[in-house]
């Protein structure tokens, strides 16, 4: 019966995360040419290259996948330009090295111009607000769990919070920031963190506390296990897979939070002001690098959440 149950299998010859990591590349790759054709196109005809068309005029109607095909001598420039509109993955990959392990080798790992001394400035904050919004989370999680009152009024009120949009708080959070004295700390961009990660972290938390069946309340009532001992025997335990699949969500959420509260404080250290300085000065490879940086980091970070969630599972002696 196994046999015949692994004999309609396809054998998994390339693991997922890579199969898609992989397509991504290549589309990426693919896309390269006609982004940057016309720059490459342009800065050929000006060195005195023989360009289709050789109109000026002719070339700025031409479409991107045309002068692809009517120029394939510049393909390879169109993945070595500067100033390109879409970098290619080894141009962003150079650029990550010389911001980060080039530096790191070089004993300049928390030089202004690393995005390792950037992504600490942005990794403290979202620490910050992550810890806030699970505060919050869990305590509005347990007030929704417990009064009906609070669920009526906490739970509709936390939905209509998102769906403000982060970009139009973020200044409104500054400003009142400033107005406290807080102005160039960490307090509003963890703030803001906290706003993007408590929402997940409220609703998992609020389904893990409710996961006991009624079978199981009813037993411990008839133990005379009090509320305090039902939460702590009972809701809790079976509230963790949900908190930590939340907490997951959370820490990326906090993170994106932290970078989108750098955009409007005018600050120069983190990856939001990395990105935001690359876009002011032009520099699609600092955009870029600093993108990767963010996704990298918050792989750590959600990498780093299932790790405790293991360690924390281990120790309660359920499986995974």
């Amino acid at each position: 019966m196994n046999g015949a149950r692994g004999a309609g299998r396809i054998p998994r010859i390339i693991p997922p995360v890579p199969a898609v990591l992989a397509a991504l590349a290549l589309i990426w790759l693919a896309a390269v040419p006609p982004m940057n054709i016309g720059i490459a196109v342009e800065r050929a005809a000006r060195d005195g290259a023989v360009v289709a068309p050789a109109d000026p005029a002719a070339r700025d109607a031409a479409s991107a996948f045309a002068l692809v095909a009517l120029n394939p001598g510049v393909l390879p420039a169109t993945f070595r330009l500067d100033r390109p509109r879409l970098p290619s993955p080894g141009q962003v990959w150079n650029e990550l090295w010389k911001t980060t392990g080039a530096m790191a080798l070089n004993g300049r790992a928390m030089s202004k111009r690393s995005l390792i001394h950037h992504g600490w400035i942005t990794l403290s904050s979202t620490f910050l607000g992550f810890a806030l919004g699970v505060v919050v989370g869990i305590l509005g999680a347990v007030a929704v769990t417990h009064s009906r009152t609070a669920e009526m009024t906490l739970m509709p009120w936390a939905v209509v919070s998102q769906t403000i949009p982060i970009v139009a708080l973020a200044p409104m959070i500054v400003v009142l920031s400033s107005q406290l004295g807080l102005e160039g700390r960490a307090a509003p961009k963890a703030v803001i963190s906290a706003y993007l990660c408590y929402f997940p972290v409220m609703v998992g938390m609020t389904k893990g506390l409710r996961a006991p069946t009624r079978e199981q309340l009813d037993l411990l009532e008839t133990y005379n296990a009090g509320a305090a001992r039902t939460f702590f025997s009972l809701r809790l335990p079976a509230s963790l897979p949900y908190l930590f699949t939340s907490l997951k969500v959370g820490i990326a959420a906090a993170l994106v939070g932290t970078i989108v509260g750098e955009l409007p404080t005018g600050a120069v250290n983190g990856l939001g002001a990395r990105i935001l300085i690359g876009d002011q000065f032009g520099n699609p490879l600092a955009i870029w690098a600093a993108l990767f940086a963010a996704a990298i980091l918050a792989g750590c970070l959600v990498t780093l959440v299932g790790a405790v969630q293991g360690a924390v599972s281990r120790r309660m002696g359920a499986e995974r």
